[in-house]
Parts: C-alpha cells; structure tokens; sequence
C-alpha cells in the first residue's frame, strides 16, 4: 500500500474512532445524567406524596387519595407490613405493572428497574398511618418519555458522525496529498539523477517552513555535497592520471631504448636505469601519500608523546643542512625563550617531523635563499576558541605556533586557497624536473596537521617569499577539544 492510502486511511479511521468514542461519551453521559435528574425528580416527589397521604389518611380514604396521586404512566400503592397490597392504583396504559410481586422494605428505597422493553423508576418511602402502622407508599413511574429523548439523541449523533465522516474522509486525501507531494518530488528528483546522471535540486515553496521543507533542504544540500565531491573527484581521477601516465611514459620510453641500445651503449644503460629508478621512486611516494590521505583520522595510529619543539626544530635543521646543502636559521620567540618548559607540548613526535619536512622541502624548491624556522605562541583566535569552551587559557596552555619562511618566488594572492588541492600546481607551465613533485605535499601536510589536532596556513607575497604557519593545541586534552571545534 502507498503512502498516500496509509496517511488516507490512518486518518479516516482514527478521526471515525474519535467521532465515534466522543459521541458514545456524550450519549453514555447525557442519559445517565438525564435518567438521574428523573429519579431524582421521582423520590422527591414521592416523598411528598407520602407526606400529603399521611396526613390526609385520617380524613379521606386511602383509594381517594391514592388516584389522586397516582403517575401518568405508572403505578402507586400502599404495602403493610405483612405484604398486602391490596391498595394500589395504575394509570391507564400500565395495567401490567399491578402483577408485580410486593415487597415490604423497612427504609427508604429508590432505584431503576427494567420491566419488559422499558425503563422505570421504582420508589418506596415508609410512612406512619393514621392507626400507628407503619406501610409503605410505593410509586413506579416509566420513564417512557426520557427514552423517547435518548432516541432521538442517538439518531442525531449517528447522522452527525456519519455526516461528519464526509469531509473527514476528503481532508484525509487532501492530508496525504500534501505530506506526498514534497516526497514525491524527492523521488521523481531522485530518478531523474539516476537516469540522465545528472544532479538537480528539488523546488522550495518559500511560504513553508516545515519539515518537510526540510527534508528537501537537506536533500539540496545534500545534492550540492554530492556534486563538489563529484568534481573533485573527478578532477582527482584527471589530475592522478595524469600524473601517474608521465612517469609510465618515462619508464616505458627508457625501457624501449635499453631494449634496443642498451646492450651497446654503456652509458645509455646507465642513464636509463637512474631515470627509471627516479621515477619509480617518485611513483612509490605519490601512492604512499594518496594512501595517507584515504585514511580516516582513526588509522593514523597516533602516538602522543612530550615533544621539546626546540630539539625538533634543532634536528631538522642538522638532517635539512646535510641532506640538501642548505641553512635553515631557528628563531624563538618570547615568552619561549625565557620559558624552557613552554617548548614542550603533547603530540606525536613522528607525524610532526613529517610534517614540518613537507613545508621544509616546499621552502627549498622554491627559494634558494635561507629558510627560517620560528617558534612562538599563537596570535590568531584560536585561544579564543578555547575561551568560549570554557577551558582557562594561561600562557602554558596557549597553542605553539611553527612558522617556516623562504626567500622565494612567493604565490600570487589569488592562488593561495587553492594550494592545498590534490595535484594543484600554482606554476602549471613549470617543468616538474625543475622543482619535483606530485603536488600531494600541501594536501598531506593539512590532513597531517588536522591529525594533529592543529592547522596550516600560507601566508605569501610574489617575488618576497612564502609563510607557513603551523598550529598545534599545547595539551592532548586541547588536542581534542581543537579536533571537536573544527568539526
């Protein structure tokens, strides 16, 4: 069954149990109420009437008196003690009610009886005669007439319900029309994507902010979450391709003319076998950092240790000198420098020196001049971050900031969101033998420093020289609080 009959049919019913259960109340309440007020009515006077014959007894006779008090449709009599009722009176269309059997009741007595297919109310109030007796005026009186009203009640809330099931069973389609009509659209969207490939949103209505409206909110914003992955997916696919097919064509090509030459030319051979070497080598690191980069954040294996920064940095610069030929000057800041123990900070000591290599090796390819290492406190609001998660922010608890600064070409301004693209090269024209490379390094060096709890950025201005600037949270409970801000 489709939604739309569920809602129908769930409504239609529920709303005819709910007419049906307030209607049956209503009826269940009104006639006991009803019934009541006539008893009521019927002992009162009743006992008036014992009243009146009482004290009319000595007077009048007893079967005088009697019809004179005698209901319209009913019966009174006088019962003894020994259960003579040879006293009574009926009114005209309730002879039967005479064949009833006696019953002498010392005290007062009132309740309703069924006799035959009606209802009566039956009263007995025990009087003192004339002669020192006690006896007992007994009246029973039908309750015809009040029957007759719950009739007519109950036929008139049967046709209103059923009168009122007519436009209960119309909103019922009308509701489920409405709740559909944005599902609907949902899933004519969704097949039309499916067929055609091709990514659409669903239209808003403006004046409706329910929740349905949304679901298709969502569902656009879903489709817009979609579509950017999609691109970048597919530009990542181009853009890996393309990479991976020139170091192919290299090795491919070296590998044709070792086939053919290589026997003969000893330095051709030996050329060859460096170039394809090289580019091996390149082919391993770039899936090594593709393979990085597909991990989620819990495969990391992450490792905090205490990390004195200055040693680090100390280090790096001996294994960079040695490695590349190239000085790299460390500078410390104030309160650092005063302060040994703020250069220690919780974090892993492995994926930062991996870290910090990747922005190093950046600086040396696109500079020639000496390369700066500093290490200060952060002055940005990532402190203020940590305020507004009420966590004190003294100065041991502050984040340590590591900035990396070339001398070099510098990235025009225009280009620095997007050097940490997968692939993205600012320079695309420059010659990859020049520099080296696959483009990964900034995309790794932000995932690693996300790992970390920490962030990077790029601060650059062309033909000057570029700034990286790393951030790292001070504490491991920091780190966590960092990692949870930023999701």
């Amino acid at each position: 069954m489709k939604l739309r009959h569920k809602i129908h049919l769930y409504s239609s019913v529920l709303f005819a149990l709910l007419f049906i259960a307030t209607n049956v109340l209503v009826y269940f309440v009104f006639s006991t109420l009803t019934i009541r007020e006539q008893q009521n009515r019927i002992e009162s006077q009743t006992s008036k009437t014992a009243d009146n014959i009482r004290l009319s007894s000595a007077d009048t006779q007893a079967a005088d008196l009697l019809r004179a008090y005698v209901p319209l449709e009913g019966m009174i009599r006088i019962v003894t003690e020994q259960g003579s009722n040879s006293l009574l009176v009926t009114s005209s269309g309730e002879q039967e009610l005479s064949k009833r059997a006696v019953s002498y009741n010392e005290s007062r007595v009132s309740e309703v009886l069924k006799i035959g297919s009606h209802r009566y109310v039956f009263v007995s109030v025990p009087v003192i005669w004339s002669d020192g007796r006690v006896v007992d005026i007994q009246v029973t009186e039908s309750l015809r007439q009040t029957e007759e009203y719950l009739n007519v009640l109950e036929w008139a809330l049967l046709i209103v319900t059923s009168l009122a099931m007519i436009p209960v069973f119309l909103s019922g389609q009308v509701l489920g029309r409405i709740v559909i009509r944005p599902i609907t659209a949902l899933t004519s969207t969704m097949k039309d994507i499916r067929r055609n490939g091709k990514f659409k949103r669903i239209e808003l209505p403006e004046r409706s902010r329910d929740e349905l409206y949304e679901m298709g909110e969502n569902f656009n914003r879903m489709i817009d979450l979609l579509e950017n992955n999609y691109d970048k997916q597919k530009q990542f696919v181009s853009n890996a391709s393309h990479e991976l097919r020139t170091p192919l064509t290299i090795i491919e090509s070296y590998a044709s003319l070792l086939k053919r030459r290589g026997l003969d030319r000893p330095d051709l051979f030996v050329e060859s076998v460096e170039a394809i070497h090289s580019e091996a080598v390149r082919m391993k690191e770039m899936t090594e950092q593709l393979l990085l980069l597909a991990r989620h954040e819990e495969q990391w294996n992450m490792t905090l240790e205490p990390v004195h920064l200055r040693q680090q940095a100390e280090q790096l610069a001996r294994e960079f000198q040695q490695a590349y030929h190239r000085q790299l000057e460390i500078e410390i800041d104030e309160p650092l420098r005063s302060d040994e123990a703020l250069l220690v900070i919780q974090t892993d000591a492995g994926k930062l020196r991996q870290l910090l290599f990747i922005l190093l090796d950046n600086a040396r390819k696109y500079s020639s001049d000496g390369i700066t290492l500093t290490l200060s406190l952060d002055q940005t609001d990532t402190s203020s971050q940590v305020e507004r998660a009420s966590v004190s922010t003294t100065t041991a608890q502050r984040n340590r900031c590591i900035r990396i600064t070339d001398r070099g070409i510098g990235i025009p301004e225009k280009e620095l969101p997007k050097v940490f693209d997968r692939f993205y090269r600012v320079d695309q024209a420059r010659v990859r033998q020049d520099t080296g490379g696959s483009g990964l390094g900034l995309t790794l060096a932000q995932r690693i420093a996300e790992v970390l709890g920490g962030s990077v950025r790029l601060e650059s201005v062309e033909n000057e020289g570029t700034t990286a600037i790393v951030t790292l949270p001070a504490t491991a409970e920091h780190l966590a609080l960092f990692s949870a801000n930023s999701n």
